[in-house]
């Protein structure tokens, strides 16, 4: 078993992240690559990923792309990445699927840039939407499942890998949960995986345009002074 994955700029890559503190919760020490992201399409990214993208993991022969794809890989020879009971273990599964393939609006209005704290307010109606969606998710799943620990199914686990870049992002644009949620986000960026990747990120010096947020809102913010 050697596993080498290919990630992005970790200020700004969230599928990234996913993929690495999947690969982290294996335990298994890997081999981490950096391919430097553009903002654009990279063709010369299929050297390593069919879809040239990040994040990819290669175990031998075997060639792993897209977060998800990863995650269940990884859960499938490794125990513990996923709850050990079978009902939390279903609700799991199902909101990281959500997370993976949903909240468009989150995902295009609240980029993740790690190192940015700033306000763009008034949010569009899909993003209000999305934002109530997953605090909805955090309530709730802490609330059936969360006993056993401060994450959204008591110990840490895919499921949290999957929210991890929300996590930033409500950070860097002020959102603010209520009840659970809220120490469900402080528990989740306090994470000592979660806090090395931040580290490594603040770290980095490339910007990229098309994810910085006073960029992307810059008519907005001007309009305020």
């Amino acid at each position: 078993m050697s596993y080498t994955l290919y990630v992005g700029n970790k200020n700004y890559s969230s599928w990234s992240l996913r993929g690495w503190l999947a690969v982290k919760l294996t335990g298994v020490p890997f081999r981490e690559v950096k391919i430097q992201l553009r903002g654009t399409f990279n063709p010369d990214n299929r050297s390593f990923s069919p879809s040239a993208l990040v994040p990819a993991l290669h175990d031998g022969d075997v060639l792993v792309w897209d977060s998800l794809a990863i995650a269940e890989y990884l859960a499938e020879r490794h125990r513990g990445l996923w709850p050990d009971d079978p009902v939390a273990r279903a609700w799991a599964r199902s909101i990281a699927a959500e997370m993976h393939a949903g909240f468009a609006a989150l995902r295009n209005e609240m980029t993740m840039c790690i190192r940015e704290r700033v306000d763009v307010r008034p949010w569009s109606p899909g993003l209000v939407a999305d934002i109530a969606r997953v605090e909805e998710i955090w309530n709730e799943t802490r609330r059936r499942f969360g006993k056993g620990g401060p994450y959204l199914a008591g110990a840490f686990s895919l499921a949290d890998a999957f929210f991890a870049p929300v996590a930033f992002r409500f950070r860097t644009y002020g959102v603010t949960p209520s009840g659970a949620a809220a120490d469900y986000l402080a528990a989740l960026l306090a994470h000592p995986f979660v806090t090395l990747w931040e580290a490594e990120a603040l770290a980095e010096t490339e910007v990229i345009d098309a994810d910085e947020p006073r960029v992307m809102y810059r008519d907005k913010l001007a309009q305020r002074g």
